[in-house]
């Protein structure tokens, strides 16, 4: 098995050390595989969308990180079909796109939000 090293900030081992405790894995490498299969295997899904699709994706974020939001909503207007905007705590908001189009268009504007490393979290939820 090959080794490899990260970095990861305080936060994210101590959630990831509170999770493998809770979890029962027997230790962080056998945690960060799991997340990885999880990972790729959620991104081969969405990558393989086709025809037309009826999704919903959700982003949270900082109230101050609203550039990417409107770059990337006018980038893939035309299966934006609707955008809700909520402020859920003093800084923290919530996007809601209703989309609707091309399935390699919904996942290509996924994957453009989840890029974006100033976004808390992107989730696509095909229905």
């Amino acid at each position: 098995m090959t080794i490899v090293s990260l970095s990861l900030p305080d936060e994210l081992v101590k959630s990831m050390e509170e999770m493998r405790v809770s979890r029962g894995y027997a230790g962080r490498s056998e945690l960060i595989r799991a997340s990885l299969r999880l990972m790729l295997d959620d991104a081969r899904e969405k990558d393989s969308l086709k025809g037309v699709v009826n999704a919903i994706l959700v982003i949270t974020h900082d109230e101050f990180n609203e550039e990417p939001i409107t770059r990337l909503k006018h980038q893939f207007e035309e299966i934006v079909k609707t955008h809700i905007h909520n402020k859920i705590s003093h800084s923290n908001c919530v996007e809601l796109f209703l989309l609707e189009g091309d399935g390699k268009k919904v996942s290509s504007m996924t994957r453009a939000f989840q890029k974006e490393d100033r976004l808390r979290s992107v989730k696509l939820i095909v229905i």
